[in-house]
């Protein structure tokens, strides 16, 4: 059910995912969707799950036996393709809190950022600007890629060579600290 609510979510957008919409694209009534998610906020919080596991998959299997400059691009690169490809399920990871540690909300947000902190290491970072390294990393991606999912670059130069640019300006920045 969660599968299916993710994928119409990057269909329709997650504004425009209901629980009527869900139950007409799986072959259900709506109250039978309810014999597995609570409800709407249920079912979006599972998406936001799934999707934060899903980004920490592509981003932790890009950076794998990179360092440095290399592991940069591939996680930005990565988590970019990820939220370009499922713009409906990452817009649901957007204001989610994990409910406590137990939370699969907080297990797959810890993983994400995991595979972004791993990145960092190859870079001489001081432990306490990591998590502002990490912030502005986030900030980065997160903002390139979902304006390039609302089709918000119109003008002519090339997306992917303004993406490059962003990570090398990153890059200088994070080996100047």
């Amino acid at each position: 059910m969660v599968g299916a609510g993710a994928a119409l979510a990057d269909e329709v957008g997650l504004a425009g995912l209901t629980m009527g919409l869900l139950a007409d694209q799986v072959g259900v009534r709506t109250p039978s969707l309810y014999k597995h998610v609570a409800g709407q906020d249920d079912l979006i919080r599972r998406i936001a799950a799934l999707a934060l596991d899903e980004a920490a998959d592509a981003v932790g299997g890009a950076v794998q036996g990179r360092a440095g400059s290399d592991a940069l691009a591939a996680a930005a690169r990565a988590f970019r393709g990820y939220v370009v490809e499922h713009p409906g399920r990452y817009a649901a990871t957007i204001g989610q809190e994990p409910s406590g540690p137990d939370d699969p909300l907080a297990a797959a947000g810890a993983r994400l950022l995991d595979a972004f902190t791993a990145v960092l290491r190859g870079y001489e970072i001081e432990d306490g600007d990591v998590d502002h390294a990490l912030r502005m990393l986030r900030s980065l991606c997160h903002g390139f890629a979902t304006l390039e999912a609302a089709h918000a670059f119109q003008w002519s130069t090339d997306v992917d060579a303004s993406f490059d640019w962003l990570v090398a300006f990153a890059d200088r920045g994070l080996r100047a600290m």
